[in-house]
């Protein structure tokens, strides 16, 4: 899961990495709305987390051409003016949620949970296939209900596939949605990850297909 904050009080912003990334997202952060417009011109999120008194472009006006590229990317809001208007205002927009300043860490974290499950088109945080489950709160997955130790890139690989089980996904694909800005992943890296991902988890009937040139597909092959 890959997330952009747009936020410009960078101690805020810095609790928020902080907290998401050792929930196993992959987080960027920009601190104006014109960066935070260029980011979500030109990369894909599961998730935008934006504050509304951004300089240099107000977060409003972000959201609007957001929505009007045709993204459907969640879009939770944080805002030090909890007033009527500018939530009504944010809704039409295509704001999903609406948080006030000063918030909880915690409250914040099951939000964005719930709006990446409601982005991918589910109620629950267990995502199930087959033998294999995975918990999306607690970041764990098991085989026939025995947790299976993984580290935690492994753990967002293992996400992306899931999430698109039965469907291809491309090397790119993963090193978007696995990494942030300044990370460099290659596509050898990806393969490593993929093998022991595989050594772990294929049992049963679970496999995960390599398509030769293209990418990756988890599947549940019959018995």
């Amino acid at each position: 899961m890959r997330i952009l904050i747009a936020e410009d009080d960078q101690v805020l912003a810095d609790g928020l990495l902080r907290s998401l990334r050792s929930s196993g997202y992959a987080v960027d952060q920009v601190s104006s709305g014109s960066e935070a417009d260029a980011a979500l011109a030109s990369h894909e999120f599961d998730l935008l987390i934006l504050d509304l008194g951004l300089p240099r472009l107000h977060g409003l006006e972000v959201l609007r051409r957001l929505r009007a590229r045709g993204s459907a990317v969640p879009v939770l809001i944080l805002t030090a003016a909890d007033s009527v208007e500018q939530r009504v205002k944010g809704l039409d927009l295509g704001a999903d949620d609406f948080m006030a300043k000063p918030f909880s860490l915690q409250e914040l974290e099951a939000r964005v949970r719930a709006l990446t499950r409601r982005g991918l088109g589910t109620a629950s945080n267990v995502i199930k296939h087959g033998p294999l489950t995975f918990d999306a709160t607690g970041r764990v997955a098991y085989i026939n209900e025995q947790m299976v130790e993984l580290s935690a890139r492994e753990i967002s690989l293992l996400e992306v596939l899931l999430q698109r089980a039965g469907r291809l996904v491309s090397k790119d694909q993963l090193v978007a949605r696995l990494c942030e800005w300044g990370e460099e992943v290659s596509n050898n890296a990806i393969e490593v990850y993929i093998h022991r991902l595989r050594k772990k988890i294929e049992q049963g009937p679970i496999r995960i297909a390599t398509v030769r040139g293209l990418g990756y597909c988890l599947e549940k092959i019959a018995a």
